[in-house]
């Protein structure tokens, strides 16, 4: 039987005038930091749209945040390949440059 793991402590938190009690392994000044944002995000949306119950501002809100990964990872995406890209224009270059100090 595996031992508890005795890094995880619990810290309490409040997102949209609800207090929550999370178990974390991190940081519990992360979890605290996300739990703020997730926070300013639904307040915000919810003076936007107006009368909107919990649950559409939460479903709302993990839309945005779904947009957000969403882009957050094509951008990502298109850094790997321009790495790629480069990281082989530099190879050829270096083979070149290798190749004519060969042939001198």
């Amino acid at each position: 039987m595996d031992a508890p793991d005795t890094s995880k402590q619990v810290v309490r938190i409040t997102i949209f005038n609800q207090t929550y009690s999370v178990t974390t392994s991190g940081n519990p000044s992360e979890t605290e930091a996300l739990a703020h944002e997730i926070d300013e995000l639904m307040s915000s949306i919810a003076r936007r749209a107006g009368n909107l119950d919990a649950t559409r501002t939460a479903v709302l809100a993990c839309l945005h945040l779904a947009d957000r990964l969403r882009a957050a990872e094509r951008e990502l995406g298109d850094l790997k390949l321009s790495v790629d890209h480069k990281s082989r224009d530099f190879a050829m270059l270096l083979d070149q440059a290798f190749s004519t100090t060969e042939a001198d």
